[in-house]
């Protein structure tokens, strides 16, 4: 007889065991959970909702730098020594977080090597995204950054769906992930409704087939 396949670890589960000391703090829409300059003392995950990560320039100039969703740790810079947050979190939605006190983070990711694990991966993909990001704001237009921008919000490949809704989200801040004006974003928007790759007369819904505009030389 053929055993079964040992199941993916569940991070959730673990996190939410009663060995784990933690804390749980609810989120309401655009609510701040961290301010750039705060002390850098937890680790965070999203158990429901989501979170924007921006920085401030000393211009005042703000750019968001990740749209992280269920499942995604984020604030890790403390387990490299990071004295203070290098930006601000804010919840996109209701959000429930959990907190996880930087020493009892670095116990269980010497202790529990399934924890480990998945930590690291987390932290691998992360990297992956942060060199893409870059190729994309250094090498393509603010069309195709805006397209990959929608995949991406719409978890592109993490699932079979064709169309896929978008988390509530405004055009200022699109702008400001895409790394243009406006203006410009809200052209786009309409061209790519247009051709039916987006329909967003009720929020934003994105078919697959956005994917051609990212592809297309």
């Amino acid at each position: 007889m053929k055993s079964k396949p040992p199941l993916p670890f569940n991070a959730q589960a673990f996190l939410d065991s009663a060995g784990v000391a933690r804390r749980i703090v609810e989120y309401r829409r655009s609510e701040v959970i961290f301010s750039q300059g705060d002390e850098c003392d937890h680790v965070l995950y999203i158990q429901k909702g989501g979170v924007k990560l921006s920085v401030l320039s000393k211009v005042g100039r703000q750019a968001v730098v990740a749209m992280l969703g269920p499942g995604e740790f984020f604030g890790e810079g403390c387990l490299a020594g990071q004295a203070v947050r290098m930006g601000t979190a804010a919840a996109t939605t209701d959000s429930t977080i959990l907190l996880v006190e930087k020493a009892q983070m670095v116990r269980l990711l010497h202790d529990e090597n399934q924890l480990s694990d998945r930590f690291i991966a987390h932290m691998l993909t992360r990297n992956i995204r942060i060199e893409e990001d870059l190729i994309d704001q250094l090498f393509n237009s603010s069309e195709k950054r805006l397209a990959r921008t929608l995949l991406l919000l719409a978890r592109y490949g993490k699932h079979d769906k064709p169309i896929r809704a978008v988390p509530r989200i405004s055009q200022e801040t699109l702008a400001e992930m895409v790394g243009t004006t406006r203006s410009r974003v809200n052209f786009f928007m309409k061209k790519f409704q247009r051709l039916g790759f987006i329909d967003y007369t009720d929020g934003i819904k994105v078919n697959n087939s956005l994917l051609t505009v990212v592809l297309h030389d």
